[in-house]
């Protein structure tokens, strides 16, 4: 802690170089200070820390991605020209602890003292609320501080004028997401995964002896954990904290698990946050619903408590990305900040970075249990924000409502995926199938993309045809490549045929490609007349209109826990390279992401060319990197990132550059990226974004109904339906085909190309970063007001 006394000897803030990797299982300091250069003229950020000094610590509950957020502050305070010093004590690399002492003002004093004496006037803390507010109130206290410190001798006047005022900048790391301010916190996506992992292995034996589970996830003032849990998995019930069930909960809960045995379910699953109660504020105990379930329903019902197991492990990829993006705004923010410059917190909104003051934020997060514990429920929703209440309809609608029984006025919509398959793309069906049926609607599911359409492999889908869907990954509708623009005349006919009415389209690149040849063939087939959206579902993240796309945070993490391994292999052997090539088509995102995310050395993409001469600068780099501690390196390579140069070119220069000095190694993860099970962040993607689509094609449906039959022409009645920067957003395919390169099929801007600078001064080569466009402080109600609703 900044309070603790240095063993004699030693130094209790230690300025060391880095950590070497993004994730927990190997994040070993590393007191080294080489850079390899690459560039040779000087871009503002790289003075932009020069005389400056950085402290970064973490306390309380240690979360997944700390790490990351760590190595990032190190590397790109060192990068700036800053010295940056770690603040020891406790569980993760550098150490997490909740500290009596700070509380009181002597620790503070101490802690004061510590800091000034080392120049150190800009605090980076990592930790929850409480970590936070400490260090708000420590910044409010800071010229009080200097001046006791003055008094009693123990600092000179030089000394308090020179750090005069103290800048400090929060990074939310918490497992329970119960910070208001931000989407997500660090943690909360590792710990769904572990959460997830769990309920997956258990629904298995669930089926297998028809038993009803009871899980018990953490989250004693915020039910995050809980209700993405139950959105991820198809939960029968789930039980949070802000929203207490009626009074008559048991009775509803009984029927509920009833319907779901009557219609064919083998299982019942209920979430349970720890901190759940009913609205009198009496705690509902897992214990309490298994007693229930039992006595009323004779169920054979057995209780799960995950307990801290939901804090352990590697962090998923999402985590480690955003602790490393975090971690660099941070960096900008302390050494951007004046005296008059407020303590700030970096967040996540949407897909951006965002400050916002430290203490309103805090305040917001206070004022949410304050609700609670007054039992003002509904006011309590509210200040969780958006995002959260969005997911608290979307599970009602899903686990609470049934499709109504008269099947007068209804549409008829088909739904189908079209290109590879992604993890995710069956959460989406099962969201629109019964988003669909709840509105009324007749739901129809395509069998084999365009061509199962043309060919009439269509069937009616009733509410369990879709059941048990979330977790499974691939396709169980079966998806093709095929395009629809040679089979206009059969697949016109089975529109009228089947009386279809709206067509949602859930895929990759041709389904966008799909979507536009749709839009062009209205002019010869009235049938082709009829609204359709487009729901991203692919691996390689490479749809026009939209920042992410179902089912690459899946591949990510496949190739994450491959690129952990390989990294585990080479601990033994020493001195060895490892390159990798990854799928992606001729977009870089999954090598890029996946490089930053496991701590590589280089990711070739086609986006950014290369030449031989790069090449020669990452051998360089390597041969350099063997001479410290760290006798390993990990290289990706996107597939169809140069003709020329590929894996086994850059295997055979690797190999003959390195002879003597490391051994290189390669590695084609192929298909096993389109595989596997779907992460919590992909189902629960998957899953609003099917609701969202359905929601926006009822209202299409009606809005193109004339004269007595649907006529849709205009161009907003074919869209992609895509997260843009903080929102969900529906954008004509016709105006995409300006942002689209065809021959490639990638968009000709993409967000993410923006964080290569951040790879590669990550690992450790001295280029230029682009501080033009970075967060500005914005306010927590302004940025509440514009939060991305999924």
């Amino acid at each position: 802690m900044l309070i603790q006394k240095p063993p004699s000897g030693t130094d209790a803030l230690e300025s060391l170089d880095t950590v070497d990797d993004p994730d927990t299982v190997e994040g070993i300091p590393i007191i080294e200070n080489e850079w390899i250069m690459t560039h040779e003229e000087h871009h503002e950020a790289k003075t932009l820390g020069i005389g400056k000094a950085i402290a970064v610590l973490t306390s309380g509950g240690d979360a997944q991605g700390m790490n990351a957020a760590v190595r990032a502050v190190v590397r790109v305070g060192i990068y700036t020209g800053a010295r940056v010093f770690f603040v020891h004590e406790g569980g993760t690399v550098i150490g997490s602890a909740r500290c009596k002492d700070f509380r009181e003002r002597e620790g503070r004093l101490r802690a004061a003292h510590n800091l000034v004496k080392r120049g150190i006037t800009n605090l980076c803390v990592i930790g929850g609320d409480g970590s936070l507010t400490g260090a708000d109130t420590f910044r409010s206290e800071w010229s009080d501080l200097l001046s006791d410190l003055q008094k009693s001798g123990k600092i000179t006047a030089e000394e308090a004028t020179k750090s005069s005022y103290l800048n400090i900048v929060g990074l939310v790391g918490s497992i329970d997401n119960d910070f208001c301010g931000t989407d997500m916190t660090i943690g909360t996506d590792s710990a769904l995964h572990r959460i997830i992992e769990i309920v997956d292995a258990i629904t298995t034996t669930a089926q297998s002896h028809q038993r009803t589970f009871v899980l018990e996830v953490m989250g004693r003032h915020c039910g995050y954990l809980a209700l993405v849990t139950s959105l991820s998995c198809g939960a029968d019930w789930v039980f949070i904290p802000e929203c207490p069930p009626d009074d008559d909960w048991e009775e509803h809960l009984c029927r509920r698990l009833s319907e779901t045995r009557n219609r064919g379910s083998r299982l019942n699953i209920i979430i349970v946050a720890e901190g759940a109660i009913d609205k009198q504020g009496k705690p509902i105990t897992s214990e309490d619903i298994k007693n229930l379930v039992v006595k009323r329903l004779g169920y054979d019902t057995r209780v799960t408590v995950l307990g801290h197991v939901q804090r352990g492990g590697t962090p998923s990829a999402f985590d480690r990305i955003l602790g490393s993006r975090m971690g660099v705004e941070a960096v900008m923010a302390l050494l951007e900040g004046t005296p008059d410059t407020p303590a700030c917190v970096v967040s996540l909104s949407g897909n951006q970075a965002v400050r916002l003051p430290l203490m309103e934020c805090v305040q917001v997060t206070k004022d949410v249990t304050r609700a609670m514990d007054e039992r003002r429920f509904d006011e309590a929703m509210k200040l969780r924000g958006r995002s959260f209440m969005n997911n608290w309809e979307v599970y009602k609608l899903l686990a609470h409502v049934r499709p109504p029984k008269s099947k007068s006025g209804l549409h008829t919509v088909a739904v189908m995926n079209v290109g590879a398959p992604a993890a995710g793309m069956n959460a989406a069906v099962r969201s629109t199938v019964r988003i669909g049926l709840i509105q009324g609607n007749r739901v129809l599911v395509v069998h084999d993309g365009f061509e199962g359409l043309a060919k009439g492999q269509i069937e009616e889908a009733g509410w369990s045809y879709v059941g048990g869907w979330t977790g499974q990954g691939g396709s169980k509708l079966g998806t093709k490549r095929t395009l629809p623009k040679k089979s206009f005349e059969q697949i016109s006919a089975n529109i009228t045929k089947f009386n279809i009415q709206g067509l949602v389209i859930i895929g990759g690149f041709e389904a966008y490609t799909g979507g536009l040849e749709l839009m062009e063939g209205r002019k010869q087939y009235d049938e082709l007349c009829i609204p359709f959206v487009v729901i991203p579902a692919t691996v390689s993240n490479n749809v026009p209109g939209s920042d992410f796309s179902v089912g690459a945070d899946t591949a990510l993490n496949t190739i994450c826990m491959t690129c952990d391994r390989i990294k585990q292999s080479a601990a033994g052997t020493k001195r060895r390279v490892f390159i990798i090539e990854t799928m992606g088509g001729y977009c870089g995102y999954l090598a890029t992401m996946a490089g930053l995310a496991a701590g590589a050395d280089a990711a070739y993409i086609f986006e950014e060319p290369f030449t031989i001469r790069d090449l020669q600068v990452n051998v360089e780099h390597l041969v350099q990197k063997m001479k410290t501690t760290v006798k390993r390196g990990l290289v990706l390579r996107n597939e169809k990132c140069n003709e020329n140069y590929t894996t086994d070119f850059i295997f055979n220069l690797y190999s003959e550059e390195g002879k003597g000095i490391f051994d290189s190694r390669k590695n084609v993860l192929g298909h096993m990226q389109q595989g596997g099970s779907p992460t919590p962040f992909d189902r629960n993607f998957a899953t609003k974004m099917g609701a969202k689509a359905m929601n926006w094609m009822s209202g299409k449906i009606k809005e193109s109904y004339r004269n007595g039959r649907i006529f849709a022409n205009t161009p907003d009645s074919g869209c992609v339906l895509g997260m843009r920067k903080r929102a969900l957003v529906f954008q004509p395919v016709t105006e995409l085909q300006e942002q689209t390169d065809f021959e490639h099929r990638i968009p000709k801007e993409q967000w993410w190309l923006k964080l290569r600078p951040i790879l590669k001064i990550l690992a450790k080569y001295e280029i230029d970063l682009d501080t033009s466009e970075h967060a500005h402080l914005e306010h927590i109600t302004r940025k509440r007001s514009g939060e991305a609703n999924i």
